[in-house]
């Protein structure tokens, strides 16, 4: 496990355009690669990577946000992906437990995600690593742009 930096964008873009193909969005390697880019650039987001000896089977994006009730900066975690070759070895797992580590290193209060609800897998190691379902609050959204109404 290790925090992603620029450097990492050439190893990274792969995977999380197979994130995305995952959420049925065509390939966009270009797309991607800027996407990133900004994100690194304008220190938008924390990207943990996790690796077999060298090279990266996965990876979580966390976006920071802020808790106006706890007065404490939290986490959304965003984005997990393991390439189907590294499933089952234990990487979403740890990838879950970098981001908490993570969370806690730099004293937030809390990391919150959500997953499609057909996201069964997910769901489950979510809930295995100790995650729980939000029961107090519904969540709504609203697209505001063509792309995000066609989604």
């Amino acid at each position: 496990m290790r925090q992603a930096t620029i450097a990492d964008l050439d190893t990274l873009v792969p995977l999380f355009d197979a994130y995305r193909q995952f959420y049925e969005q065509p390939a966009d390697p270009i797309g991607a690669r800027r996407f990133l880019g900004d994100r690194f650039e304008h220190q938008q987001s924390v990207i943990l990577l996790a690796c077999d000896d060298i090279q990266p089977v996965g990876f979580v994006q966390l976006f920071p946000t802020f808790s106006s009730a706890r007065l404490a900066r939290t986490f959304i975690l965003n984005d997990l992906f393991v390439a189907p070759a590294a499933r089952g070895t234990g990487a979403g797992r740890a990838l879950l437990d970098a981001a908490c580590d993570y969370g806690r290193a730099v004293g937030a209060a809390r990391l919150s995600l959500s997953t499609a609800v057909t996201n069964t897998n997910a769901q489950s190691l979510y809930e295995r690593a100790g995650w729980t379902r939000d029961t107090i609050f519904c969540v709504y959204g609203i697209p505001l742009t063509q792309a995000a109404i066609d989604r």
